[in-house]
């Protein structure tokens, strides 16, 4: 096949942050595809030094304006592991429920407003609003007001938590409060029925590719692992303890990026909601579980479009997660606890949490007076960038034959399966000193 293709995307457009695609095509031969992070450097581990340990959880949560409750629990967690810190059985209730809300909130706005465009065939969500399908979008704008309001209730608002400190919470709801969640909860898992099944019958536009890769998630026998587990590789079948992430997640420089990648038992790894469900589907709801026949998804699923059905699922778990956490706050009675009482020492702790885009971590070491003297944070885009790299590489030879703007599509959509969040990820800049 002689054939010359010249793809230069700059920026993809639906994602958070600023990533291009280069593909360069001479006489049917690749000589060139590129996946490439051009955002600029964020510096939030430098930020971190210095800071008295209460700083740190306002701080992180503005490393993302869509994770910040997850970014808000993993930097915690870090803390309260330095510490020694034991939460309530009632804040570890209460968390699950911010992790829950945070899931459904990002998944459903990827679903709804950045992938739905292209499985039923537009530029942007706007020309849905006047088209036949304007009733699954209006559904959709539904399910992600009830997210964003649980996270305001849990969390004291959406985006950038005000609740959530070390040991506890500032403030709780109330059991009316929760009781009236539980209901919309319960009234919306229809609603959520009804948006898989108008994803369904465009599900056809999903590429059909896979390619073998490893998938890492945490992982728990108590529960599909969103707030604590074990870090686990789907190649491996390693169970790796936490403070030990450092022997799975394995980054590294490239010089088309100013995000890190990483790697483990191969060249790349993907995180994520599929890597979740290829970890732990055993630990869905069953309701989950029927979303996920509905759409023949099984473990282990190596096609990266299935992410996005992969969070139909999880929307899902997540409802039911919470309608039985909401059950057993009623059920013993919501105390009127204050955040548990801990001394200040030198040490060093890691928090390790799932967030919508994947495996999560916060790693602080505290001075005896409490204040952060090194930081580092591993954010699950980074991850996912050398395995969005190996993707293209394999994929864009099985679509060669397709016209350009087809390619160029099918690559974008690609890339925003993963949902990344670029500017989240963005931890590296290469400075030459010329003297």
């Amino acid at each position: 096949m002689s054939k010359d293709i010249s793809i230069n995307v700059e920026h993809v457009t639906r994602v958070e942050g600023h990533g291009n695609i280069v593909l360069n095509v001479k006489d049917g031969r690749i000589e060139k595809i590129e996946w490439q992070v051009s955002e600029a450097p964020r510096f939030f581990e430098a930020m971190l030094r210095g800071r008295n340990y209460w700083e740190l959880q306002p701080i992180t949560s503005r490393i993302c304006g869509i994770c910040s409750i997850g970014h808000s629990l993993a930097s915690l967690k870090a803390t309260e592991d330095a510490f020694g810190i034991e939460i309530s059985e009632q804040t570890y209730a209460l968390r699950h429920l911010a992790i829950n809300a945070e899931n459904m909130q990002s998944h459903i706005l990827h679903i709804g407003y950045l992938a739905a465009p292209d499985l039923f065939g537009v530029g942007s969500v706007f020309p849905l609003v006047n088209s036949h399908h304007r009733d699954a979008l209006l559904k959709i704008v539904k399910l992600h007001r009830l997210a964003n309001e649980m996270s305001d209730l849990i969390c004291g608002r959406t985006t950038h938590p005000l609740t959530l400190v070390v040991g506890g919470f500032s403030k709780i709801p109330s059991e009316r409060q929760l009781v009236e969640l539980k209901g919309q909860l319960n009234d919306n898992k229809g609603t959520l029925r009804e948006i898989a099944g108008a994803i369904k019958e465009v599900a056809d536009r999903l590429p059909d590719f896979s390619r073998e890769t490893e998938f890492i998630a945490l992982s728990s026998d108590k529960e599909y692992a969103l707030y604590e587990g074990v870090i686990t590789s789907t190649d491996t079948g390693k169970h790796i303890d936490y403070r030990n992430y450092r022997d799975v997640l394995q980054e590294y420089i490239v010089p088309q990026s100013t995000a890190k990648y990483a790697k483990h038992a191969r060249e790349s790894y993907m995180v994520g909601a599929l890597a979740r469900f290829n970890i732990n589907s055993r630990q869905l709801s069953s309701d989950a579980l029927e979303i996920a026949d509905l759409f023949e998804l099984k473990p282990i699923c190596y096609n990266p479009f299935m992410n996005t059905i992969a969070q139909i699922i999880e929307i899902m778990h997540n409802i039911d997660d919470s309608i039985d956490w909401i059950d057993f706050l009623l059920d013993r009675g919501l105390k009127d606890e204050k955040p548990v009482d801990f001394r200040v020492k030198e040490g060093r702790g890691v928090g390790l949490v799932e967030v919508p885009r994947g495996l999560l971590v916060h790693d602080y070491t505290f001075d005896e007076y409490g204040k952060c003297v090194k930081a580092n944070c591993i954010i699950p885009t980074n991850q996912n960038h050398g395995n969005i790299q190996k993707d293209m590489e394999a994929f864009v030879p099985q679509i060669l034959d397709k016209p350009e703007k087809e390619i160029e599509l099918n690559l974008e959509m690609l890339v925003r399966a993963y949902d990344p969040c670029i500017s989240c990820s963005t931890h590296y800049l290469n400075i030459e000193f010329i003297r």
